[in-house]
């Protein structure tokens, strides 16, 4: 038993950071959620309800939910100990509670690119195949490491220790490998649109520098990044050669819905702006039109603007009434 002391004190040090690191997430997300609670009613809350609005919901108040879940879970599993059964189910739905919210993330995403790229039936197939497949190597890894887990944990669930214990061996570092794949190509899809826009403005202006910062925030180029940053980073915990300690799923689900929701309202902060400057599409009506999909690029010599509203099956908006953007 003497052997095992040292793997006890180990477990129990690595069972304590996720306690911290999820209250620091919710923490995190309930002061974004009220730091931007003002743009939401001004840009979310008027407009009608369709497709674009109800993702933006969710997104939004499902990363409020699961973190606290994340710490619900985690400091109520710290109070005792869990059979192994528990341990064994829930490794899986915290899994499954993540990819929710990161499929909602994804699908948000896919629609920009559907817009950068003028509504592309193409690209849209593409990634619509492509986010099938990560779906399915997802489950299937998932699958594959519960009926595995069990014998992972048995002789650290015999050990004193309150919790589950946070072992990672066999393929587990795999689970997050698709979805971060199909994020690359996501990536790689908005970058490859601005850079034909960088282009495009190089010969028509005869500019031969133009600052990329303004440009790669604009096409959101820095959101597809980082959340392709967060999956990797969640694949290096689990890999061992890493040492990097297991933070939990808290910070990861924080950082993917703050990064959604504040690239949703910059987007339709941005349009916003650029209709009013503009006085285009003036209406009476007091209120915010239906969300459709519009990409908005502008660049240091010129502002392109692609209207989707007649192409977009999620688009309902008249042509008397402003758009709202993501």
């Amino acid at each position: 038993m003497a052997t095992l002391t040292p793997e006890a004190i180990h477990l129990l040090k690595a069972g304590k950071i996720p306690m911290f690191t999820c209250v620091t997430s919710l923490t995190w997300v309930l002061f974004d959620y009220f730091l931007t609670l003002e743009d939401e009613v001004r840009y979310i809350w008027p407009s009608s309800w369709n497709f674009g609005k109800i993702m933006f919901i969710w997104v939004r108040y499902y990363t409020i939910a699961v973190t606290l879940f994340d710490v619900a879970q985690i400091h109520s599993f710290a109070t005792f100990q869990p059979s192994l059964t528990t341990c064994v189910a829930m490794d899986s739905v915290i899994r499954v509670v993540g990819a929710l919210s990161l499929w909602a993330v994804e699908i948000v995403m896919q629609l920009r690119i559907y817009a950068l790229y003028r509504g592309s039936k193409k690209i849209a197939l593409v990634n619509g195949l492509l986010f099938a497949g990560s779906i399915a190597g997802f489950l299937y890894i998932l699958i594959f490491n519960a009926e595995r887990r069990a014998d992972v944990i048995r002789d650290a669930k015999m050990l004193p220790i309150p919790g589950c214990p946070s072992i990672h061996t066999g393929i587990e570092f795999a689970q997050w490998i698709p979805a971060t794949a199909f994020e690359g190509v996501l990536f790689g899809c908005a970058l490859a649109k601005s850079l034909v826009s960088l282009t495009k403005s190089w010969r028509s202006s005869g500019v031969q520098f133009v600052a990329l910062y303004p440009l790669i925030v604009q096409d959101n180029l820095i959101y597809f990044f980082g959340v392709t940053c967060l999956l990797l980073f969640n694949n290096l915990m689990v890999v061992n050669v890493t040492h990097i300690p297991w933070f939990s799923y808290g910070p990861f689900h924080a950082a993917v819905g703050i990064m959604t929701v504040r690239m949703l309202l910059h987007l339709q902060r941005a349009f916003h702006m650029q209709t009013q400057m503009s006085h285009m599409a003036a209406t009476t009506e007091p209120t915010l039109p239906s969300i459709v999909w519009r990409s908005v690029t502008t660049t240091f010599a010129e502002q392109e603007s692609i209207s989707l509203e007649s192409i977009s099956p999620l688009s309902s908006v008249g042509t008397q009434k402003k758009s709202f953007v993501f």
